[in-house]
């Protein structure tokens, strides 16, 4: 941010919230692809802003709005979530939505091996999050006011729909494989069994903030793509991120011992979310993986698309990210051939 517009943004700040103090400095948070965020830095005060990117940016995405609304909705539930402060749709303060947000001491783990944490203390992040998940979809959406957050009818019809047109609009060489999967995924959508649950979108190890010194889960991040849905979409999420290769840019599990590193399996991550949630067992995981694959998919062509046209946030590694479209691609028919 410039100086201008910390300032601006101050000044607003200011004469919006009761008790703020003038921000004297900002810092990106580095990292991430969609909204840019930063930490605001005032006299015996942090704040954290997250904007709408700049430039032409796809119908529906990056909505900030709906990110404040439903943080400020899961206040008083079983989510955790960093409290609300105040949106601004002013695009004159600083050329694009924002809010800004209480900032919570914490730490994120962007590697599921887990390697900072002691064995014992792997098993329980993942209990956290396979706790928190269940929270999210067991939320009362009339209590919460959250029950118009997102259409009616058939999520995964609706999802693959509009995942599809942000594909073909950010479309910057031909994926055959990634046209197959469209194809597949739209033959194949389930029938609707009547699950209508608030839904991440995102949901994964690095989303979530926990205690800076201990395993408890403080805070999910990034809810620019949640919505009214289907809850399988967010459990196949988590399973399909394990099912990536190691390391910086996969973030995944694949080929690790995990009894070895004390990690959860995939089948007792699903097992303990079932009972957590009441539920017996969940037929045809694989569709909703498959789905996961291509939703990522679409997701990260739309960040290389934004890469080329100089909007990311951090463009070297939105490139880097783009370059796995064709592997997530192959690995959704993979996933696909599992339910035929």
């Amino acid at each position: 941010m410039t100086p201008d517009e910390i300032s601006a943004v101050s000044d607003w700040l200011c004469a919006t919230l009761p008790g703020a103090r003038p921000i004297t400095r900002a810092e990106k948070f580095e990292g991430g692809q969609s909204n840019p965020t930063y930490r605001l830095i005032g006299e015996d005060m942090t704040y954290v802003l997250r904007r709408k990117p700049p430039g032409v940016l796809l119908k529906s995405a990056h909505a900030v709005d709906r990110e404040f609304r439903v943080q400020k909705a899961l206040a008083a539930t079983d989510v955790p979530v960093a409290r609300m402060h105040v949106l601004c749709e002013d695009d004159g303060i600083l050329g694009a939505a924002f809010y800004i947000m209480e900032e919570i001491a914490g730490r994120s783990f962007d590697d599921p091996r887990l390697p900072e944490l002691a064995l014992a203390d792997r098993g329980v992040v993942m209990d956290q999050m396979n706790r928190v998940l269940a929270a999210i979809h067991d939320v009362d959406l009339e209590k919460t006011g959250l029950a118009d957050y997102g259409p009616g009818g058939n999520y995964y019809q609706r999802q693959l729909d509009r995942w599809a047109q942000q594909y073909q609009a950010t479309l910057t060489e031909d994926l055959p494989d990634m046209t197959a999967l469209i194809g597949w995924l739209d033959a194949h959508l389930p029938e609707d069994d009547g699950q209508r649950t608030l839904v991440h979108g995102d949901y994964r190890l690095d989303n979530l903030l926990f205690a800076p010194d201990g395993t408890e889960c403080r805070a999910v991040l990034d809810w620019e793509l949640s919505t009214i849905g289907h809850p399988y979409a967010d459990l196949a999420s988590v399973i399909m991120q394990w099912q990536m290769p190691p390391g910086r840019e996969g973030r995944g599990l694949d080929g690790v011992d995990r009894t070895a590193n004390g990690l959860w399996s995939d089948a007792r991550f699903i097992d303990t979310y079932c009972r957590r949630r009441g539920l017996k067992h969940i037929e045809n995981f694989n569709f909703y993986l498959a789905f996961c694959y291509f939703r990522m998919g679409a997701i990260l062509q739309g960040v290389k698309k934004r890469a080329l046209d100089g909007n990311a946030s951090d463009p070297a590694r939105a490139l880097r990210l783009g370059a796995h479209v064709p592997a997530f691609a192959r690995q959704g028919l993979a996933a696909a051939k599992g339910c035929e």
